[in-house]
């Protein structure tokens, strides 16, 4: 009788905290403000022309079936020069393709970036645009300017849809400690690394936190990943309360972290903030437990998944809010299809802790000074003992 008791109060709180999640929505004219998105999915733009290339007299790794261990064991038989004709004429695939060499994408998105931001310049004078048109196409055209600068490595861009782009920030190839970012709404290629909130972008937290190991550990070769990867929900809407556009992300996520393997890099530390630690608990248990060394969630909403055990991972799983971060006055539900269940924070989860004491806000975690910067820092550099 007491378990009957129990497993009813439990299924009361759950259809409240679904109310309520529904009533903070409603109130806050949330269903309203966020607009549904089309997520990108598939193979990198190009395939169909890559796929009919027969130019080296070789069949190239099919982009939508071929596993980053196979994409790096075919490009480890061609030569320089093959490689560099491949990028030349399908920058956008190569660019985008888990399992290439990192320098090869490098310079593929470089060629790739030059090429789109000529065609939004062509058409900023397009006399069969509108004054609209011409707006627009020079916004895009700075953006891919500002992605060139010298020095710049651009893991991957994708202009499709609101655009998505991965910027290695430090020598991946030879950092001895790595971390990637996943972000969560309202990011994309115009908001990667806007002024405005830097902390907020995954730029800005790729550069903070770079700018702390190399505090922490000088000297230690680094590298942080920050990953647009994935069509990110827009404002408070469906999108952000639901599993769907986690669900098209997550497999970009475990193809991401499968190329850092295949090509020989350090298993990361995975950053996963917001919306985007949905997007990490969809993604991680594809990894076969492996694929990453630890696993942090910062003011996420929750995960879909009931328990650290359900991410089936050998990583460690660290989790962490601020007290005024106000997505902790969200319910922690699941229901219909709505919410993202259980929160990591809650004991029961199973995580460990990660203080964020000295964070402000839902976007302030990886800001300069805060003790939950320099706890991440601890957790890349594999200083768990200085967690605290």
């Amino acid at each position: 009788m007491s378990r009957l008791r129990s497993a009813l109060g439990r299924s009361r709180r759950t259809l409240v905290g679904a109310a309520l999640a529904l009533a903070v929505a409603a109130g806050t004219g949330g269903w309203a403000a966020g607009t549904a998105q089309t997520a990108v999915t598939g193979p990198p733009p190009g395939a169909a022309a890559w796929r009919a290339d027969h130019s080296l007299g070789l069949r190239l790794p099919d982009p939508a079936t071929a596993a980053p261990a196979e994409v790096a064991r075919f490009f480890a038989t061609l030569t320089g020069r093959q490689q560099q004709a491949l990028a030349a004429r399908h920058p956008l695939t190569v660019g985008n393709l888990d399992g290439a060499p990192l320098a090869l994408r490098y310079r593929a998105n470089s060629l790739a970036l030059r090429a789109e931001r000529d065609d939004r310049l062509a058409r900023a004078t397009d006399p069969a645009g509108t004054l609209q048109d011409h707006r627009q196409a020079r916004a895009a055209a700075r953006r891919y300017t500002a992605l060139l600068a010298p020095g710049r490595r651009i893991l991957a861009f994708d202009p499709r849809g609101r655009g998505q782009v991965a910027e290695v920030h430090g020598d991946l190839a030879a950092a001895a400690h790595t971390a990637v970012i996943v972000p969560g709404s309202d990011i994309d290629l115009a908001s990667f690394d806007r002024a405005r909130d830097p902390y907020g972008t995954p730029s800005g937290m790729a550069r903070s936190l770079r700018a702390e190991l190399a505090a922490e550990a000088p000297g230690t070769p680094t590298a942080v990943i920050a990953w647009a990867g994935y069509t990110t929900p827009v404002g408070l809407g469906p999108d952000a309360a639901t599993g769907r556009l986690a669900e098209a992300g997550a497999p970009r996520l475990a193809r991401l972290l499968s190329g850092l393997a295949a090509v020989g890099a350090r298993p990361p530390a995975v950053l996963c903030h917001s919306y985007g630690s949905v997007v990490c608990g969809l993604a991680v248990p594809r990894l076969g437990g492996g694929g990453l060394a630890d696993l942090i969630v910062l003011g996420s909403p929750g995960m879909r998944r009931d328990s650290v055990a359900e991410l089936h991972t050998r990583a460690r799983v660290w989790a962490g809010r601020d007290a005024s971060d106000w997505i902790g006055n969200l319910p922690h539900v699941e229901l219909l299809g709505l919410g993202h269940g259980t929160d990591p924070t809650d004991p029961a989860f199973g995580a460990r802790r990660l203080p964020a004491v000295r964070a402000k806000g839902h976007t302030g975690y990886l800001a300069p000074g805060t003790d939950s910067l320099r706890n991440v820092a601890s957790v890349v550099l594999g200083r768990y003992g200085a967690v605290r």
